[in-house]
């Protein structure tokens, strides 16, 4: 009987990408297979997907892993306030995510397949890769309102030309498009589409969608020290998303708002005291995105203090004529 669970479960997970644990709120993530859900004609490729995945990085993952236990143990051995505020709430869901990674590492049958995600053949054939436009800079120049993307529905041999910025690109097809951009080709799933623009002009994208969305996630891109001496990428201050309208791009009846968070306790302070409130949200729940390794381990050591092995999502709900009900659980995805 335990056998017939395991096995169904693992089919459950091969299809959907999902794997969920008995009598608890923790699942575990495959994105590769979540993502082909979404496709008719086209495959995400693992390998492509995973390009930061373990193998030959492991090494210097574990270096830079030593590097920043030696940092932290420079940490002063009084903290401040902040900092005693942000090992409190590390301490309240430690025993959580203990528990959930200790129901991951029983999973033998999931970790045996987890260890070939990267090149799993039975997600997809392989796609060659290659690198991409990077669009936050194409966007800055004085030619972004010029440049178009060229939408091709091959299976009825119609093809269009519509502007790639400050644009609602639609495909409303119950099939993939391929779409092509400065000579570069890329792929939009069925009934998707895309707006693509400066944040400035987001209130532009209300009038595109005049019914409203009920459900908005948000990955900002927060202030954060590590990103900026890397050039990562570009970070904006926090009082920048104050003007995000929410309560425009909200569906009439109401908007689950899922919200990604770093663990800096000055940000989460500012999340609940000032932009959420603004955003006319109320906090639901909290999701933890727990990063592990292909062999099941987490990518560092869980009390590292300045750089924990999970990450928040937080739910929010913007209330409009029917309430959502209340939300709680765990998520664990692979990362490098």
């Amino acid at each position: 009987m335990e056998n017939s669970k395991t096995s169904d479960k693992l089919s459950a997970f091969l299809k959907s990408g999902i794997y969920r644990f008995e009598n608890s709120n923790v699942v575990f993530i495959d994105p590769v297979r979540m993502l082909n859900r979404s496709y008719t004609r086209f495959r995400f490729s693992p390998s492509a997907y995973y390009s930061r995945f373990f193998d030959s990085k492991e090494t210097i993952e574990t270096s830079n892993s030593k590097k920043r236990k030696r940092m932290d143990k420079k940490v002063p051995h009084e903290l401040n306030e902040r900092e005693q505020a942000a090992t409190l709430r590390h301490q309240q869901v430690r025993p959580m995510l203990l528990k959930a990674h200790e129901l991951l590492m029983e999973a033998t049958d999931l970790l045996a397949i987890m260890k070939g995600l990267r090149g799993d053949s039975n997600i997809c054939s392989s796609t060659e890769s290659s690198e991409h436009h990077s669009f936050i800079e194409l966007g800055k120049v004085w030619q972004a309102p010029l440049y178009e993307i060229i939408l091709k529905a091959a299976w009825k041999g119609l093809e269009r030309v519509v502007p790639v910025f400050n644009n609602l690109v639609v495909n409303e097809a119950s099939d993939d498009m391929e779409a092509e951009f400065l000579n570069k080709k890329y792929i939009m799933p069925r009934e998707s589409c895309f707006y693509m623009s400066d944040l400035g002009q987001i209130h532009n994208l209300i009038h595109e969608c005049n019914a409203g969305f009920n459900l908005i996630v948000i990955d900002p891109p927060w202030e954060n020290g590590s990103a900026r001496q890397k050039l990562r990428y570009p970070t904006l201050p926090n009082w920048y998303f104050l003007s995000l309208p929410i309560k425009q791009l909200a569906h009439p009846d109401g908007a689950l708002v899922a919200l990604w968070m770093t663990n800096r306790e000055k940000l989460h302070n500012f999340v609940q005291k000032e932009l959420f409130p603004s955003w006319g949200v109320s906090h639901e729940a909290t999701y933890y995105w727990l990063k592990v390794k292909a062999d099941g381990s987490l990518i560092s050591d869980l009390d590292l203090f300045h750089h924990r092995p999970y990450e928040c999502l937080l739910l929010g709900y913007f209330h409009g004529q029917v309430r959502v009900w209340s939300f709680s659980g765990f998520g664990f995805s692979n990362t490098s």
